[in-house]
């Protein structure tokens, strides 16, 4: 009796765990998109151009409060803008960035220009990517995993990717590692 007591408050621990973290991650606002297929984890997306503030990644180093300054109003306008989800990753080791997407309400003529020299603003151009959903923590044995699995459905859908991955990243680090929403993205390429 008592085994399945315990049992019984460890899925109701769970429950509200998984639904307070669901909780978190739905106020934010996300980068908008429209999903053209699915198939399991992976989809093929429509995202319109993205305003992003960006800054250089190296190592440990405070990138993500640099960003975080600038939406807090450490920019030319001491603007504070409202956080969103997900925070992007992209590059190698020597060139990675990291970046918050803008809200709807921001084009990139009228995201504030920042303060710190190495936060710049900058558009990606909209087009269709395709996206593979993983959970866990943010490492490079996750990532490489989720960018060949993403790969190679890729390759069985007879559909090429294109650039540089970007990673995005969800949630809070406090969430645990098996209940995080992270993707990896490829842009796929058009035919003539």
């Amino acid at each position: 009796m008592k085994i399945i007591l315990a049992s019984l408050a460890l899925a109701a621990l769970a429950g509200l765990v998984s639904a307070g973290c669901a909780a978190v991650r739905a106020g934010y606002d996300s980068a908008p998109y429209r999903v053209v297929r699915r198939d399991g984890r992976f989809e093929v997306r429509d995202y319109p151009a993205l305003v992003l503030v960006e800054t250089p990644m190296h190592g440990s180093d405070d990138s993500f409060m640099r960003l975080f300054r600038f939406i807090g109003g450490n920019n030319a306008t001491k603007q504070k803008i409202s956080m969103t989800t997900p925070v992007f990753m992209s590059g190698t080791d020597t060139n990675a960035t990291m970046a918050f997407v803008m809200p709807k309400n921001l084009s990139a003529g009228t995201t504030p220009k920042p303060n710190e020299p190495t936060v710049s603003v900058r558009e990606i151009s909209g087009g269709q990517f395709a996206v593979r959903r993983f959970s866990g923590n943010r490492n490079g044995k996750n990532e490489v995993q989720a960018l060949t699995e993403l790969q190679a459905w890729l390759a069985r859908e007879n559909l090429k990717g294109n650039g540089t991955p970007i990673y995005g990243y969800f949630d809070p680090p406090w969430t645990p590692s098996f209940l995080r929403r992270n993707e990896v993205m490829l842009r796929v390429a058009t035919t003539p």
